[in-house]
């Protein structure tokens, strides 16, 4: 434990939205401050935390005031630019690492690591140039290799031609080409992995869909225990494949026919894994600040199945409702101003484990 940072100690936090305001709300419960550095005003992590750094990531002065002021950095999200945070590595510990934040921010290095780890995903072809979509046959799902999330940087191209125009439109970029998969469900798997390199993961639960934002996560996933075992296998696999200090968030498919493929990563806490404030003794944010700080992982068991629903645009103007509600987990994100397809807080409904 000679590597522990202490109770009392700062965590600086890179990015201020509602993923670094739970962080924050963690890491006070366990007696550490929070900073946050950010470009945005009033950013709802920095309503909760200690201190904020605004600036521009790329600003160096900044972040030296900032790596002055903090014992370890972790990131709320991975588009980061790289660059900045290997620089902030340089005068800081940053978990998890910037080598792991490059390959998640890349889907053609993602996937690369994910077949070097000899973990199974859906058939792909690396596209850099028009040729490279003659790789697989339509239909397919062509995606930019960075900066895409929430169903940004996705086209389902049923010919080529199409997949061309693509490619074009999304100004011929470094690409992914993903053959569909006929899958049952999509599901993930939150892991820890401590300094020591002890693992802890919570159990797969399963994600529902809408307009390609996550709408509702089933705590656990109702697949078959063998799948459930699978997919946690996987977690670990991918964890200790890339020496993970923190969390990963390994999203996956479930065929049809039963085989598990994974579909992306996420180097930190995950929006599947908000059901675990309310249903777990250890939260994911709480994990986080555990592994980052070097504590023992806490117990990932849940106390009670969850179903978890997001809030999205105008859906919080229902809070006064769900407040009301009896046993209802309220989780507001204190953003301002609402607007189509953004995440304004979230309700978790606890019921007894189905396992027990």
């Amino acid at each position: 434990m000679s590597a522990t940072i202490a109770p009392g100690a700062t965590i600086g936090i890179l990015g201020g939205g509602q993923l670094g305001r739970m962080t924050a709300l963690a890491a006070a419960r366990l007696g550490y401050r929070a900073h946050v550095f950010c470009p945005e005003a009033d950013a709802p992590a920095s309503r909760v935390s200690a201190a904020t750094t605004r600036g521009a990531y790329e600003d160096e002065g900044a972040r030296r005031r900032f790596a002055k002021a903090v014992d370890v950095i972790t990131y709320e999200f991975e588009n980061i630019p790289a660059g900045p945070v290997e620089a902030l590595a340089a005068l800081r510990p940053v978990r998890p690492s910037p080598a792991i934040l490059r390959i998640c921010q890349d889907r053609i290095a993602e996937k690369t690591a994910l077949a070097a780890a000899g973990v199974a995903t859906a058939r792909f072809a690396a596209v850099r140039a028009p040729r490279d979509l003659d790789a697989l046959k339509p239909p397919a799902i062509l995606k930019t290799a960075r900066l895409g999330y929430d169903g940004k940087g996705q086209a389902l191209v049923r010919t080529p031609a199409e997949a061309r125009e693509a490619f074009a439109r999304f100004g011929a970029v470094p690409c992914v080409l993903e053959a569909v998969v006929d899958f049952a469900c999509e599901i993930s798997v939150i892991a820890a992995r401590g300094l020591d390199g002890a693992i802890a993961s919570y159990v797969a639960v399963e994600n529902r869909h809408a307009n390609h934002i996550l709408d509702e996560t089933i705590a656990p996933a109702r697949v078959a225990p063998a799948i459930l075992a699978a997919a946690a296998a996987i977690a670990r696999r991918i964890a200790e494949a890339l020496d993970v200090v923190g969390l990963i968030a390994v999203e996956m498919f479930v065929t049809r026919d039963g085989a598990v493929l994974v579909n992306e990563l996420a180097p930190r806490p995950h929006n599947s894994g908000h059901w675990t404030i309310d249903a777990c003794a250890t939260s994911q944010f709480e994990q986080l600040v555990r592994a980052i700080c070097g504590l023992p992982l806490g117990d990932p068991e849940r106390h009670s199945d969850a179903t978890m629903k997001n809030l999205i645009g105008d859906e919080v103007e229902a809070w006064t409702a769900l407040a009301a509600e009896p046993g209802a987990c309220l989780h507001l994100y204190g953003k301002a101003q609402s607007r189509p397809g953004r995440k304004m807080g979230h309700v978790t409904r606890l019921s007894p484990r189905s396992d027990r």
